[in-house]
């Protein structure tokens, strides 16, 4: 990878348009709900959900999620009432019960919950709708906090996956970054999973840190390939101190660039060679995961949650921030606490933003979504009519020459040697970004 010509700021295409990038003068509820009414019945009914629990007892630096630091947990129940207010209002916007897919629960904390308020939560959340055969349920747990308890009630209610904030377990790293969790800890969470009946465990491991070594990232590898997690979500440390300023505190002690790259190249050496396969741009799982046959299959999937086999392309989401997304349209929750309560109190749904989808936005996001699952896309020569305009062809014919793609009439394939280019590629047909918005909002490429 060429360093200096690509290492630049761009989005992550969680989905597109990306959030900064939605057009706010174009957007109405009633609109939203229009397209949430057609979404509805082309999925089957079938809906996935995901709760954002926002609330965590200390403040990890490095986390550009939306939280609220307190240890006060009195306010469990009263949030949670809410958020259970707010799948009312949805349910009240479909014609039917509606049959729920898939349940994520993320933050914040989602163990910052007492396991009953959990178990009842989900309860709750099945009164109104019909459960699929094929159901799948996971949350994320912090290690230092997730108890054996929190495990068992909610695999009592259905679910089989857990997600562990790892992040790195070296201790001047964690220091640095606020985020105190031990080996034994971590161990000790999954032995408690795996004999309760967990049947996918993943751990989210950050490279790019400040503090971290390739000596020190390569211990933390051996932890966590001794561990033998199902999943790792080996990912790239997002700076924006812009965005979130408590990012500033340790700019002195984060690598290099050239450092960063490396990390990244050695980590995806070391878990390809430890038996893992890769899916996508950070994901590696064993072989017998039903990631790697979503991608044999042509069938996975890309959405807020990262890289799914679900199909369901109705996502609600519930509590503050929370976005929720149909095809042809997304909107994303109040953020702060107290307003989101306050419209909940005045029986409505929470919508503070939103974008509806321009045909020119379908066209990208079906192209962007292919290259991130699958590392090529075909297009016909009537949609390049139509819209090859808003290509930034310069840019692909760069990454040509460059060895990063092979660029042809109706499509893009991705070269094995350019994968870890994939956002740099998927932002040539990113007709909403430039040069002005993307220096402010995004992380670099590395």
């Amino acid at each position: 990878m060429q360093l200096e010509k690509y290492n630049i700021p761009v989005p992550r295409y969680t989905s597109y348009p990306t959030v900064p990038m939605w057009n706010q003068d174009q957007f109405s509820v009633d609109g939203y709900k229009q397209t949430l009414q057609t979404s509805f019945w082309e999925n089957s009914k079938e809906v996935s959900i995901y709760v954002h629990l926002p609330f965590c007892e200390s403040l990890c630096t490095y986390c550009a999620c939306n939280t609220r630091i307190t240890r006060n947990h009195s306010m469990e129940e009263p949030y949670l009432r809410r958020v259970l207010k707010e799948w009312q209002l949805y349910l009240q916007e479909f014609p039917t019960r509606p049959v729920i897919r898939e349940i994520h629960l993320g933050g914040g904390t989602p163990t910052f919950f007492a396991p009953e308020n959990l178990r009842m939560l989900i309860l709750r959340l099945f009164e109104g709708a019909e459960k699929s055969p094929n159901i799948q349920m996971s949350f994320e747990g912090h290690p230092a906090n997730t108890k054996a308890t929190h495990l068992q009630a909610l695999y009592d209610v259905g679910f089989d996956r857990l997600s562990l904030g790892i992040q790195d377990f070296d201790a001047n790293v964690q220091k640095l970054i606020n985020r105190k969790q031990t080996f034994e800890q971590v161990k000790e969470v999954m032995e408690a999973a795996r004999e309760i009946g967990y049947t996918s465990i993943n751990h989210d491991v950050i490279y790019g840190l400040p503090g971290q070594t390739l000596v020190t990232l390569n211990r933390t590898l051996d932890q966590v390939v001794g561990l033998s997690p199902d999943r790792i979500a080996y990912y790239s440390y997002a700076h924006v101190p812009k965005v979130k300023p408590t990012q500033k505190v340790y700019e002195a002690f984060l690598p290099s660039p050239e450092e960063k790259f490396e990390f990244k190249q050695f980590g995806k050496k070391r878990l390809v060679t430890e038996g893992y396969q890769e899916v996508g741009m950070d994901h590696f799982v064993k072989p017998t995961d039903e990631l790697i046959k979503a991608q044999e299959r042509g069938d996975l999937n890309r959405n807020f949650m990262g890289y799914t086999t679900d199909s369901s392309g109705l996502l609600i989401g519930l509590g503050v921030s929370a976005i929720s997304g149909t095809w042809t349209g997304f909107i994303q929750n109040e953020k702060v606490v107290e307003n989101y309560s306050q419209m909940i109190d005045q029986g409505q749904l929470p919508i503070v933003r939103g974008h509806l989808l321009t045909k020119e936005d379908l066209f990208f996001r079906k192209h962007i979504l292919n290259l991130m699952c699958h590392f090529t896309t075909r297009w016909s020569i009537t949609e390049i009519m139509h819209h090859g305009i808003s290509i930034n062809f310069e840019l692909l014919y760069q990454l040509e020459e460059d060895g990063v793609i092979a660029l042809e009439e109706t499509g893009i394939r991705v070269l094995p040697d350019g994968r870890e280019m994939i956002r740099i590629v998927c932002s040539a047909l990113d007709a909403r970004l430039n040069e002005t918005n993307r220096s402010v909002l995004f992380s670099q490429a590395v």
